[in-house]
């Protein structure tokens, strides 16, 4: 019998790119490839890349690089990119990056399988052209559906496959295959943008927004749950428009109870939500529902009017905090991150000021801030009133002091609250680690347990927090979650 072919997949970026990388990772062992975790172990190794900033591009671009390394010093022969970032440029990348053997768009992930094996056997897969994926499906969004099937979009593989292709846990399995052992499992619920935000260039090669049928979302979540996945985030460019090309804009409401009745589910999670589109009846499932995190991820990226409006954005200052204010009426210790860029063309000392009045008023649990640069084929990079890269630099290093102190500050008022962590880590000397339903993986801070006795990875247990180091929290674990834990384990 001939060995097995072998392909390591080496994922960056978002959560959504953990989703593609997984469905990538479902078509390929359903074709008979063998995953294997380390690239130097692989006959193939796949980088799925980003493309959002300089930074993550950067990060791609030395993954490649290394993954190339590795060629003529093991098994592996040939180094392919996917992702964003490939998708984004192209021909551009393949001339640019010899080293990459392919370069493959989101039209070729149907076929990764036969593109794979044609690179392997040293033969020439030609890179795409980058195309505005916008004008793929039709501006009305109530139209997007029916176009959807010739379109082709990452993470929406279909939630029941035709017999031999599912995998062994039945006919509700998804087009994905697990890639790591974790507790938590992102899951998209719609793809693109439709939001012009002047800054961003994510709906030229995303696409325009489109979401996935409800039952595709609730049957690869019932998939999750029977893996053992505990919590599921949401996850897409833009969560607060999920189903208005499906006729109802308030689909995510009804959803997310069906979601959190699903047996074995622990949490589900919302993220990616735009404070422009946020309402009523959605604060009050995610504040009011069993098992959904009262957690809100809200992209504000600064709160200076005149800024917001340069950036084709909504809102200022006052009405985020009335925003906060509400959500806090309804859960006090609700979540919320939020992302903020400084040093936009035409900023003015006092915008600096009136972002930093909100960042003051806001009681963020974690704050992500970058400096401005410029992102090839957006509208802000044409814009006259460009700051010099000093005073960006001086802005973001202000700023980011600022954050660090602030989210340290609301860790501190969440001494003496009781919190709900999900086990992540179990270690016999440090203890346990975990997240309590308002820190996200990976980017919010996490809670350490200072006992881990009895505990497991996956289990879910209430401890009262007794100290904070910077945005992380210390608890202890009550002695009656542990005895319902050790008994949930029998």
């Amino acid at each position: 019998m001939p060995e097995r072919r072998t392909v390591a997949l080496v994922t960056l970026g978002c959560a959504r790119n953990e989703v593609d990388s997984e469905e990538l990772a479902g078509r390929l062992e359903a074709d008979g490839w063998q995953l294997v975790e380390d690239a130097e172990d692989a006959d193939v190794a796949v980088v799925n890349t980003c493309g959002f900033v300089e930074a993550a591009k950067k990060d791609s671009v030395d993954a490649l690089l290394e993954a190339n390394d590795l060629k003529g010093h093991g098994r592996t022969q040939a180094v392919v990119a996917v992702g964003c970032m490939a998708e984004r440029y192209g021909k551009e990348l393949a001339e640019a990056l010899p080293e990459a053997d392919g370069v493959l768009g989101f039209d070729d992930y149907a076929d990764i399988s036969d593109r794979l094996q044609t690179i392997l056997n040293g033969g020439i897969h030609a890179s795409h052209t980058p195309r505005d994926r916008r004008k793929l499906l039709p501006i009305s969004p109530a139209e997007r559906q029916e176009s959807a099937a010739d379109v082709a979009l990452p993470g929406h593989g279909p939630a029941d496959l035709p017999d031999g292709l599912a995998p062994a846990s039945g006919p509700r399995a998804p087009l994905r295959r697990r890639l790591d052992g974790s507790p938590v499992a992102s899951v998209k619920l719609a793809s693109g943008c439709d939001r012009r935000c002047s800054f961003c260039a994510i709906p030229s090669f995303r696409g325009s927004f489109i979401s996935r049928r409800p039952s595709d979302v609730l049957n690869e979540t019932r998939w999750l749950a029977e893996q053992g996945v505990k919590e599921i985030m949401l996850v897409s460019e833009n969560n607060t428009s999920y189903g208005k090309d499906l006729g109802d804009i308030r689909l995510l409401e009804s959803l997310l109870p069906e979601l959190a009745d699903i047996d074995g589910l622990e949490r589900v999670r919302v993220s990616y939500l735009q404070p422009a589109e946020m309402r009523p009846g959605l604060i009050d499932v995610l504040t009011s529902t069993p098992k959904i995190a009262p957690y809100f991820d809200l992209s504000f990226q600064h709160s200076a009017p005149d800024v917001l409006r340069s950036m084709r954005r909504f809102g200022d200052t006052d009405r985020f905090l009335e925003l906060l204010d509400t959500i806090r009426s309804k859960a006090p210790q609700a979540g919320v991150r939020s992302n903020f860029i400084v040093g936009f063309p035409g900023e003015t000392e006092a915008d600096l000021a009136e972002l930093e009045r909100f960042l003051n008023g806001a009681r963020l649990d974690a704050i992500g801030v970058f400096g401005y640069s410029d992102e090839e084929g957006t509208e802000a990079a044409t814009y006259d009133k460009k700051l010099d890269q000093d005073v960006v630099d001086a802005r973001l290093a202000h700023i980011s002091r600022l954050a660090e102190e602030l989210v340290s500050q609301r860790a501190e008022e969440r001494v003496g609250e009781t919190v709900h962590v999900l086990v992540e880590s179990v270690d016999s000397e440090d203890g346990a680690y975990g997240r309590g339903e308002h820190q996200a993986p990976e980017t919010d801070g996490q809670v350490l347990l200072t006992s881990g006795e009895g505990l497991s990875v996956g289990r879910m247990v209430e401890a009262k927090v007794v100290g904070t180091e910077g945005v992380d929290l210390v608890a202890e674990p009550l002695l009656g979650s542990l005895a319902c834990s050790e008994e949930a384990g029998r």
